[in-house]
């Protein structure tokens, strides 16, 4: 039997029933990714494993800098042939790690290749490999075909001209293919330098001169109308934390013009801003029916040096420790009280904070939509066969898992989308293995409702974005 088979990490019968009679068809709607917009308008070709399985991936650059690979085979100027043997030869010493699990449920899906990759059969798996990225069927837009993907939503800067969707939108491309806003640039009143450069490039796509903050306020709503006309129904925000210092509107104004001229706000000031953003952005996603999805906790560039080298997100992040409770429950606290308070997934990047997430969320759920606040899936270091494990008991336990809107890839490489079959693989043993212990009812049909549900239906419904019927 190979590693990968059809009952992988499904331990009992009813977890295996679950998954092949309810999850395993089930369709992907990817609501949050970094896929490139320009690969799908352009439906990409890639020209060896190199390209679509390693280009830009910080989850394998960090395995194999802890396997002692130089830099030159992770991100540097090696061949792409070398690049992958030096990922080849870094497996095997995967084991317990779910790159493990992951490389080799990618291999079966994308090529059919079953054996494990060692550095002895490296070079046959790449020359198998690269022969099928020649067909149409692993372009990216076949690749969105073969794996059933309903729409997906990209992450995109409200300065980003949007050309690409608007290619893809006209394309006959039956996966939906929208794009979320991501405004953080918009708080780096302490970077001045980064801050007024991307002004620059705000003005220009907007049309809106930006002297001022009003004038601020200005592009970025004309910003949000251009993305909510192209489809996109989600925002999103990166940050260490939630932030409630909320400053008067004429101190928010002097922070902002000191940064326009160049001055760099203090920490204070800083906090301040943001607070006085996000209720902005709060305000605007409410008004438009709009999902906000809040990234929290992440310690980002924490090895200055090479991040300096090599920029961000390229494997020097980890967890961060911030205390989140009372400043994410005063934020979205003051939102309610002003009656804007968007639809809201919430995701922890530290599974201390599982439980107190979990239970935010039930401060703020209003009888208007099912499952209104959301506990996301568990991301960037928890998206683990154990974080995953952990946010669902999480929820279970303080919420309703059957209204959660389920897995997504966070990703920036087409390879990735075998992470929801590992998601619903999980979810399913789980509420298998309750159900073998009378935890759960012995009843199918009421069980593998939910999981059907969890997998696609959930957030199709939640997001209310138009999707293909058949990708």
């Amino acid at each position: 039997m190979s590693f990968i088979h059809e009952d992988f990490l499904l331990q009992n019968p009813m977890a295996r029933r679950l998954y092949h009679e309810y999850a395993e068809q089930q369709p992907i709607l990817d609501y949050h990714n970094h896929l490139p917009p320009r690969d799908i308008a352009q439906n990409r070709r890639f020209n060896n494993l190199f390209e679509i399985w390693l280009e830009g991936d910080h989850y394998k650059w960090r395995a194999m800098r802890a396997n002692g690979v130089e830099e030159r085979f992770c991100t540097g100027d090696a061949p792409p042939f070398e690049k992958f043997m030096a990922w080849a030869k870094t497996v095997p010493h995967t084991l317990r790690n779910p790159l493990y699990h992951w490389t080799h449920l990618e291999l079966k899906r994308y090529f059919g290749i079953e054996e494990l990759l060692y550095e002895s059969n490296a070079r046959s798996v790449w020359e198998r490999a690269n022969e099928q990225l020649a067909t149409p069927e692993l372009t990216t837009q076949g690749i969105l075909k073969k794996f059933k993907v309903t729409a997906l939503c990209t992450t995109d800067d409200p300065a980003d001209p949007l050309d690409e969707h608007r290619a893809i939108a006209q394309s006959g491309l039956p996966t939906r293919v929208y794009p979320a806003f991501r405004p953080d640039k918009a708080l780096l009143v302490n970077q001045p330098e980064t801050l007024n450069a991307w002004l620059g490039r705000l003005e220009t796509v907007s049309g809106v001169e930006i002297r001022q903050l009003p004038d601020l306020f200005a592009a970025l709503e004309r910003r949000h109308n251009d993305f909510h006309e192209i489809g996109c129904r989600l925002s999103d925000h990166g940050m260490a934390h939630a932030y409630a210092d909320f400053p008067t509107e004429a101190q928010a104004v002097a922070i902002f013009e000191r940064a326009r001229a160049g001055q760099s706000a203090s920490p204070q000031e800083h906090a301040q801003f943001a607070a006085y953003m996000m209720l902005f952005f709060g305000q605007l996603d409410a008004r438009r029916g709009w999902t906000k999805q809040l990234h929290l906790g992440a310690l980002r560039s924490v090895n200055t040096r090479r991040s300096g080298e090599l920029g961000p997100d390229t494997g020097f992040d980890s967890m961060g420790d911030w205390p989140q409770a009372a400043a994410l429950g005063a934020y979205l606290d003051r939102l309610e009280q002003a009656n804007t308070l968007p639809k809201i997934v919430l995701y922890n990047n530290n599974p201390v904070d599982n439980y107190t997430f979990a239970t935010m969320i039930g401060n703020f759920q209003d009888g208007t939509i099912p499952g209104k606040m959301q506990f996301g899936s568990g991301w960037w270091f928890l998206d683990t066969k154990q974080g995953i494990e952990e946010q669902v008991n999480a929820l279970s336990n303080v919420g309703l898992l059957s209204r959660f809107i389920g897995m997504l890839t966070d990703s920036r490489s087409f390879m990735s989308f075998p992470r929801h079959e590992y998601f619903r693989r999980v979810l399913c043993n789980m509420l298998g293995r309750d159900m073998e212990n009378g935890e759960l009812p012995n009843d199918l049909e009421l069980v593998g409702s939910m999981v059907r549900n969890i997998c696609y239906q959930n957030v199709r419904d939640y997001l209310g974005l138009t999707v293909a019927e058949t990708p």
